[in-house]
C-alpha cells in the first residue's frame, strides 16, 4: 500500500467564512487553524501547506468564557529593562478584537515557516463586511451560531 503525499502545485484551495458572533474565541480559532492546516482534507500532508483560506467575521462579537476577560493578559516585551507591557483581554477585545483572534489562531499553528505561511491565508474582520465576495466563500457553521 502506498502513502499519498500531497504536492503543493496540485492543492485545490477553497475559501471559508466563519462567523464568530456569540461563539467562544478559542473554538473559532481552533476551527480556523484546522482549516488553514488542511486537516479536514483526506489529502492532508504535515509538511505541505495544503490548507484552505479562512475569513473570520464579527470578531467583536466573539466571547471569552469564565473570568478570562479580566484574568487573561496579552503580553509584549520590547527586550529592554522595564519593557514589559500587559494588556487585559477586556481592553484587547474592545479595541483590537481582530488582533486577539489572529493571535489565537497563530498559537494553534505550527511554529515554523510553514505555520507563518498558513497564517497569511487567514483574514479577520471586526464586523460582517468583508471584501472577498468574489472568491465565493463557503459558510462554515460552528456550535453556538445557529
Amino acid at each position: 500500500m502506498k502513502t499519498y503525499m500531497a504536492n503543493p502545485s496540485t492543492v485545490n484551495r477553497k475559501w471559508y467564512v466563519i462567523d464568530a458572533d456569540g461563539v467562544a474565541l478559542g473554538r473559532v480559532a481552533a476551527e480556523a487553524a484546522k482549516i488553514l492546516r488542511g486537516k479536514h482534507k483526506s489529502s492532508f500532508t504535515p509538511n505541505v501547506d495544503c490548507g484552505d483560506y479562512v475569513i473570520i467575521i464579527n470578531s467583536d462579537k466573539a466571547v471569552l468564557t469564565g473570568k478570562k476577560l479580566v484574568q487573561k493578559e496579552y503580553k509584549t516585551y520590547s527586550g529592554y529593562a522595564g519593557g514589559l507591557k500587559l494588556i487585559q483581554y477586556k481592553t484587547m477585545m474592545a479595541e483590537k478584537s481582530d488582533v486577539a483572534m489572529l493571535r489565537a489562531v497563530k498559537g494553534m499553528l505550527p511554529k515554523n515557516s510553514l505555520g507563518r505561511k498558513m497564517l497569511t491565508h487567514c483574514r479577520v474582520y471586526k464586523d460582517a463586511n468583508h471584501p472577498h465576495e468574489a472568491q465565493m466563500p463557503e459558510v462554515l457553521k460552528i456550535g453556538g451560531n445557529d
